[in-house]
């Protein structure tokens, strides 16, 4: 009789044993889970593909993320109606203020000067910027790419826009000139 209650004691101590580990087997597998989804949202954002598919908040604060990512500071996503041509303010790792007019228009598109022209006629007196920044999904033209060389203005099209959605840092991006490294030529669209 006692051999009887040590087995069944035994057993009953293995169940246990047993289920506390499937238990953490569980939450491992969960946490497991939660860290891949985690890893595939990450490497979505750093496809043009998923850049595209965002809406225009969404593509602002995206911008604002990859600012912050960058050592940036004060960095907000002001972008609304009447925003005077500001989508994302904050400050470089120097210190400068950076202001950045954001576009995420369909890859087939492009961005003319009269979107410059705005840009430029606010960025530095209603927003101060040292670093006047605007990021397109898109190309710019020839014509905006002159506008923006005369005016100081910093273009990031689709390009570059890539190299830094895929890690680049801001910096580096800062000093390209697009005037003489980018092209304008149209993307095109996708055929569903």
């Amino acid at each position: 009789m006692g051999t009887v209650l040590l087995v069944v004691l035994a057993l009953l101590a293995a169940g246990g044993v047993t289920w506390k580990l499937v238990a953490a087997g569980r939450r491992e597998a969960e946490a497991e889970k939660l860290r891949l989804a985690e890893q595939a949202r990450i490497h979505a954002v750093l496809s043009m593909e998923a850049v595209w598919s965002l809406g225009p908040t969404e593509f602002e604060d995206h911008i604002a993320d990859l600012c912050r990512r960058d050592g940036c500071t004060e960095v907000r996503r002001v972008g609304a109606a009447n925003d005077l041509g500001a989508d994302v303010i904050g400050r470089l790792p120097d210190g400068r203020k950076i202001v950045v007019q954001c576009k995420r228009y369909a890859k087939h598109r492009t961005v003319g000067s009269p979107d410059l022209q705005k840009f430029n006629g606010t960025v530095r007196d209603e927003h101060g910027a040292d670093v006047p920044l605007f990021v397109a999904s898109c190309k710019f033209t020839k014509q905006a790419r002159a506008f923006a060389a005369r005016h100081g203005l910093v273009l990031f099209d689709v390009d570059l826009l890539g190299f830094w959605n895929s890690g680049t840092a801001l910096a580096a991006l800062l000093d390209l000139d697009i005037g003489r490294s980018g092209t304008n030529r149209k993307l095109r669209p996708d055929l569903d």
